[in-house]
């Protein structure tokens, strides 16, 4: 199994193919609305700005496994960020990034990149996952690396 075989869901109901993004940098970020680490979304949006036309597609997956703290529906998760954080880039539907329900696309993520120690699963929101042009899962990166520290990598892909 490969990215471009995995299908996501957008926050409108409608399914969209991941072979959409080949050719694509792509970030992709467990988000929570109600985290001490929501004013990420402010970096991410700065990033998509500046580097969107280069090719880097930044998607955001809402998620409530941590401290619940992304209870809203897909609507108003969209409105939250547009509204607070002028959020351009796709922030899908939620899903779930560890456990039993785990969305096939987080699976993937974690087995090819696995965590401190080789552990695999999300530690919590806003971790990101840097994703090569070819579909290669480069990095992890943990909730506490500021979207603003990753632009040297990204740029790194973009270039290549």
């Amino acid at each position: 199994m490969d990215i471009y075989s995995l299908s996501i869901q957008r926050a409108d109901g409608s399914t969209q193919s991941m072979t959409d993004f080949k050719g694509k940098t792509l970030l992709i970020v467990n988000v929570a609305s109600q985290c001490g680490f929501t004013v990420q979304y402010e970096g991410l949006e700065k990033l998509y700005q500046k580097y969107k036309e280069r090719g880097l597609v930044i998607l955001g997956f809402p998620c409530n496994q941590f401290g619940s703290q992304e209870p809203g529906s897909d609507e108003e998760i969209q409105s939250f960020c547009t509204l607070n954080f002028g959020v351009t880039f796709p922030v899908l539907s939620k899903v779930e990034v560890n456990g039993a329900g785990t969305h096939p696309l987080y699976q993937l993520l974690k087995k090819e990149e696995p965590g401190i120690l080789g552990t695999e699963g999300i530690k919590w929101n806003f971790t990101k996952f840097l994703v090569s042009k070819s579909g290669k899962v480069l990095k992890r990166f943990a909730s506490t690396d500021k979207p603003d520290s990753l632009a040297s990598e990204i740029e790194a892909d973009l270039n290549s």
